[in-house]
């Protein structure tokens, strides 16, 4: 008898979960119309999907449902997709409104769940783009005049610089942009509990399993240490923690590791004084800092987003300079908890989305965009298992260029690209 998997690294997230589902390592032989590689928000929002319409799935997770950075991130659910222009540019912008419709489909995705599941994962909304240069406000107000063309307008608010230290409690910011249509939550609560909604369907989850090898053909089988799934279709939804098939993704796709801290909770007028509205909060720079109140009024603070794979001695120390810059007050404040993980980014930001032969589909690099664009994507994957793969199709189209010289020395070289965005940052 194999033991369970490890539990979540820890985090609030995994302080505060609420949903206490847990799943056996796979020790068997099965048959199942989908294996999911995955049990991260792409894998088990596709899983869900799947499972809805009747298809049998069987989700195999290296680690924990959540673990990776579907259970750590900053917890903001944000519209659009990354890349958008090019997406756009494909077909001299014939498929805009799809893109657009795209980028946020994810939101009504989780609220429908949360509310036919009775997922407790802290829904909230309502976030707010801040600009800390002059270009930044140009550029929302572009922003602002093109959601607006969308039908938009009555979600949105352009905050000037004198009402953004009220609202805020700060005055490092010279505008912002409040879009209601967007929004907040508690990522591991919502992972967890779609999870929990999808093994009621009868999909099958096993934690603890890593995919070692998959034997391409019809069927598919996925292999583990202890067992295998043979399967008409195959998803991989790995995003950062993608190892699968590196003749495909080696060069393509990059783990950049992003930290959080969260303080003691505060007090009602200290959080008010904070965040009025209980906003999810991010600047507009390349390497970006946002934040957010959680349900206990904590200050979850995030970014310091590298591409080198060192990890920070000290998260906390790491995370508390740029913290007490934007709010001296809270100086004094303990941190209660401090945590990373991985995102997955690509390189012209546009996410990966695809196929491999006829009946192996991926979805990864969601370049931040994960909470939601990974659900309107777990929607898309299960509209390609049953034959409809227009929205995918689009994504296949769009040209990658492989960073040379393998995997190490490409992330490298992202690095050094991000480091030119954090000096124009600066400048």
């Amino acid at each position: 008898m194999h033991s369970p998997a490890a539990p979540h690294p820890p985090s609030y997230y995994a302080a505060t979960r609420s949903e206490t589902v847990a799943f056996s390592p796979l020790c068997d032989t099965v048959r199942s119309d989908v294996c999911v590689v995955g049990g991260g928000f792409t894998g088990i929002a596709t899983a869900l999907s799947l499972a809805e319409r009747g298809y049998s799935v069987t989700v195999l997770e290296q680690h924990r449902v959540g673990w990776g950075a579907s259970g750590r991130n900053g917890g903001q659910m944000l519209g659009g997709v990354p890349g958008e222009a090019r997406l756009e540019r494909l077909d001299s912008g014939a498929y805009a409104d799809s893109v657009f419709e795209l980028g946020y489909r994810g939101h009504d995705i989780i609220a429908r769940r949360v509310q036919q599941y009775g997922i407790d994962c802290d829904l909230k909304y309502g976030a707010l783009d801040v600009a800390l240069r002059p270009r930044h406000l140009e550029r929302q107000q572009r922003m602002y005049e093109s959601l607006c063309q969308r039908g938009m307008e009555p979600q949105l608010r352009l905050v000037s610089a004198a009402d953004l230290s009220v609202l805020l409690g700060t005055d490092q910011y010279l505008g912002g942009l409040v879009n209601m249509r967007n929004g907040h939550l508690h990522p591991l609560n919502l992972c967890l509990g779609q999870a929990r909604a999808a093994a009621g369907l009868g999909a099958a989850i096993y934690e603890g399993s890593e995919v070692t090898a998959i034997d391409h053909g019809t069927p598919a089988v996925v292999r583990t240490a202890h067992g295998s799934v043979t399967a008409d279709f195959v998803v991989l939804a790995g995003n950062g923690y993608q190892h699968l098939e590196p003749a495909l993704f080696s060069g393509l796709v990059f783990p950049a590791g992003s930290y959080i801290i969260a303080t003691e909770p505060l007090s009602p007028d200290e959080a008010a004084s904070i965040n009025a509205e209980d906003l999810a909060v991010c600047d507009m720079n390349e390497v970006l800092d946002y934040f957010r109140l959680s349900a206990d009024r904590r200050l979850l603070f995030g970014g310091r987003c590298h591409y080198s794979g060192r990890e920070p001695r000290s998260i906390e120390k790491a995370m508390l300079p740029r913290l007490r810059q934007v709010y001296p007050q809270l100086a004094h404040r303990r941190i209660d908890y401090a945590w990373g993980g991985k995102i997955g980014i690509v390189v012209n930001r546009v996410p990966l989305l695809g196929r491999i032969g006829a009946n192996v589909f991926y979805a990864l690099g969601y370049s931040g965009h994960g909470v939601s664009l990974s659900h309107a994507f777990g929607e898309v994957l299960a509209d390609a298992v049953t034959g409809s793969s227009k929205e995918m199709d689009l994504f296949a189209r769009v040209p990658h260029r492989k960073l040379p010289f393998g995997q190490r020395a490409g992330a490298q070289l992202v690095a050094l690209g991000m480091l030119y965005f954090r000096l124009r940052d600066w400048l």
